[in-house]
């Protein structure tokens, strides 16, 4: 070891190190709540000593965590300041022995910052800001963090569930959730665990993860939007199954925007507001699902205002879904939406080919039915809109299945789907693309046709050939002339384009979709 390193300072200069390379709030979150580590030497091959550097983590979550980002440069830096071999091993350790390191000096980092290591993004450069206010405040009082009272060096109660990271629990880890998910509304089913991952949900189970791991601290309020039955419910249903696995004490509530409206309606015929507010004032993770159902109601929205500010002041965490982005919500007051974007806003998409094959196979499995990658295939590549579908596709096969007494095979599956392929084969029309794109945008289906070049005409234009090539089994030449007779290139170039945009603007991607839900529908 380094002359001027000794081992009990070894640790300690690694952390100071580590504050100067990462950004505050990473910092602050994931190293310096970790005890002091215990440095082993070891006597290698060759007779080469070697460093071991023994550190034990609070929870899994924290330990895969750390593993997969934190790990390799831990060692790097052990192996500079000790002047030899070093590694590092990882740990769980139990929650009563972890006491926080001091406070270190690090450099100051804004929540921009944090999103883009994480690959997430904010709503807005003033909605970054507030969250970078938020996190900032949430450090200083970590404690505090959820309403909980907790000791001030205690870090922010993180999850411990195995299954926040997709990993099977180690063996004769509990897999029951505590019987109090039933009393906040919680579908103990719903978990991280069950929940295929995917290029699809990655940006938002990122997030919901951190939230899980640590509640009020980043990304509050999370706003999570897409089209039905993408699984917006059933992530923030395993954000609350994580917390209440970890805390079985803490306030969590689930409830559909239509029973925030029930209950409003409930107490404003009583006149029992203060009933209200203590019952959605207090908690420390509120999760509502279809927030546009809010639109119109202004008693509704004036309340879920003052709970909503309510809930932040204290730092409780806030998880919405809704069936599209803040400032596509329509007949809801502005300071509401504004609020909605203040955090964090991610988006569920439709599952890729790759995805909805891995769905089925697990959900197969689930029901004790091992389903053949080609059927699965087969079915993933005739059921596109969403995951609902999905399913329901698949419980016709295994029911088809069971009641003929047959194996699951291609054949099978195609006579227990008959009708939705029957369905499938009736073709969405262009002439139906036309008018349905035509009436979203507010042209005329004549525009579609005509020689007419103003954005406002040809953008939609562009999409509507997007969604014929996508929709229909009509070629390009096809596709061209029944848009006044266009050339192919020029179709080509349309399909190009929307489909490149489609990866980066998200309202573009939303919209399309829309009409894709409508045109399917």
């Amino acid at each position: 070891m380094s002359a001027d390193v000794s081992e009990v300072t070894l640790w300690q200069r690694v952390c100071e190190r580590l504050a100067t390379e990462l950004p505050e709030q990473q910092f602050n979150t994931w190293i310096r709540p970790l005890p002091a580590a215990e440095v082993i030497h070891l006597q290698e091959g060759n007779g080469e000593d070697a460093v071991l550097v023994s550190l034990r983590v609070p929870n899994r979550f924290k330990l895969d965590w750390i593993r997969s980002q934190y790990a390799g440069r831990i060692e790097m830096i052990l192996g500079e300041l000790a002047g030899k071999t070093a590694r590092l091993e990882l740990s769980l350790a139990p929650r009563e022995t972890i006491a926080p390191l001091p406070r270190n000096t690090a450099p100051a980092a804004s929540m921009g910052q944090v999103l883009q290591q994480h690959g997430l993004r904010s709503g807005s450069s003033a909605a970054a800001a507030a969250a970078a206010s938020n996190a900032a405040a949430s450090n200083a009082a970590a404690s505090s963090s959820a309403g909980a009272s907790a000791p001030a060096a205690r870090p922010a109660a993180p999850v411990t569930a195995a299954s926040l990271v997709g990993n099977a629990p180690p063996p004769g880890a509990a897999q029951t959730l505590p019987p109090s998910a039933t009393r906040h509304r919680i579908n103990t089913s719903l978990t991280f665990d069950t929940l295929v991952p995917g290029r699809a949900n990655q940006m938002a189970r990122t997030a919901a993860l951190h939230v899980a791991g640590a509640p009020g601290q980043m990304y509050n309020p999370l706003f999570i939007y897409g089209g039905v039955g993408l699984g917006k419910t059933h992530l923030i249903h395993a954000v609350g199954n994580a917390l209440l696995k970890d805390r079985p004490d803490a306030r969590v509530l689930y409830l559909h925007a239509e029973q925030f409206i029930s209950d409003v309606v409930k107490n404003y015929q009583r006149k029992t507001f203060d009933e209200l507010k203590a019952k959605y004032h207090s908690l420390d993770l509120l999760l509502i699902d279809d927030v546009q159902f809010f639109a119109g109601k202004d008693r509704t929205q004036e309340e879920f205002f003052n709970a909503f500010e309510a809930l932040l002041a204290k730092r409780a965490h806030i998880i919405m879904t809704s069936d599209t982005y803040p400032k596509g919500l329509v007949d809801i007051d502005e300071r509401l939406t504004s609020r909605f974007d203040a955090g964090l806003t991610v988006a569920i998409e439709p599952p890729e080919l790759e995805m909805r094959v891995a769905i089925l196979i697990k959900k197969a499995e689930a029901e004790s039915a091992p389903m053949p990658e080609d059927v699965a295939f087969f079915i993933a590549k005739n059921v596109r809109a969403n995951v609902r579908e999905l399913e329901g596709a698949l419980r016709k096969v295994l029911a088809y299945s069971r009641f003929s007494h047959k194996e699951i095979n291609i054949q099978l599956a195609r006579e227990a789907l008959k009708d939705l392929l029957s369905i499938q084969n009736r073709q969405i029309s262009v002439e139906n693309i036309q008018k349905t794109v035509a009436d979203f945008y507010k042209i005329k289906v004549a525009d579609m046709y005509s020689k007419k070049r103003p954005a406002s005409i040809a953008r939609p234009r562009q999409i509507a050939m997007y969604l014929a090539k996508e929709l229909t089994q009509k070629s390009l030449p096809e596709i061209g002339e029944l848009f006044g007779g266009r050339d192919h290139t020029t179709v080509l170039h349309a399909v190009r384009k929307i489909g490149g945009e489609r990866q980066k603007n998200t309202e573009l991607n939303q919209q399309l979709h829309v009409l894709e839900q409508t045109l399917k529908g």
